[in-house]
């Protein structure tokens, strides 16, 4: 085994395309990170197989803040130690709704439950939006996703700005050294292991879409970005994890590619 790099930082999205949290820690499980898109809304016009309302159709939401009512209660399973004590490792549970509810901070500084009908009609705009709550995080496509420090700056580079990693949304920020870009995309097919107990199955290439063009801070959209992932990288930037082994990471573990 060989050790590839660092957890540059952790971040989870409570609810399905807001605004990301930056984590001191993260509890890694087979559903994902630990409170991560933990919500979502569906909306009656998107498709069967994705009918999540996102920034893609209306990008303010990135701007929307939510957290955690009791974030001392989010951080892990609230049996974690004894979980974890009993061999090989049993798998915790979640905490319950009232250890894990949520409030959104939006654009205009007010604060509402993520249940509250008013901010419902705010993310609305005509259409029909329905509240989901899952204990598996609500991701697209795999529980976790990971993109190298190297791969955004890299993309900036090539558009002459200064690109900010968090538009691409991951939940593990690798820092790989002296690699360069997209150098996450030879792990495919191969496990990491984060810390000394979280053990990654890397499965594919992460293929992107217009919200990577979605800036965090003011939601304006810039096109380029997502032009440029699609003709110089194939669409695909950052890559897509399974947990074969569950347990906490903090920002400075180590990353080792194993055989």
């Amino acid at each position: 085994m060989s050790v590839v790099g660092s957890v540059e930082s952790l971040w989870r999205y409570p609810v399905k395309s807001m605004r990301g949290e930056h984590l001191g820690e993260a509890f890694v499980g087979f559903a994902g990170v630990y409170g991560d898109r933990l919500f979502a809304f569906t909306s009656t016009t998107r498709p069967k197989g994705f009918p999540w309302r996102t920034g893609r159709e209306r990008s303010e939401m990135v701007r929307y803040s939510p957290r955690f009512r009791h974030p001392e209660r989010s951080v892990r399973p609230p049996n974690l130690a004894e979980a974890e004590g009993m061999a090989p490792g049993v798998s915790p549970v979640f905490g319950d709704r009232a250890d894990l509810a949520v409030d959104v901070e939006i654009s205009s500084g007010e604060v509402l439950a993520v249940d509250d009908p008013t901010l419902v009609s705010r993310l609305a705009a005509g259409k029909t939006l329905t509240l989901v709550r899952s204990e598996r995080a609500l991701t697209d496509c795999r529980p976790v996703s990971l993109l190298s420090v190297q791969t955004a700056r890299q993309l900036g580079n090539e558009l002459g700005v200064n690109l900010d990693k968090r538009r691409f949304r991951a939940n593990v920020y690798m820092d790989l050294g002296s690699a360069t870009g997209f150098a996450e995309d030879a792990f495919v097919g191969h496990t990491l292991r984060i810390g000394s107990r979280v053990r990654l199955s890397i499965l594919e290439r992460d293929p992107r879409c217009a919200m990577i063009s979605i800036d965090p801070d003011t939601a304006e959209r810039d096109p380029k970005v997502l032009k440029q992932v699609t003709k110089a990288h194939d669409g695909y930037a950052g890559v897509y994890g399974a947990v074969l082994v569950e347990g906490t990471i903090r920002p400075g573990d180590e990353i080792e590619l194993l055989p």
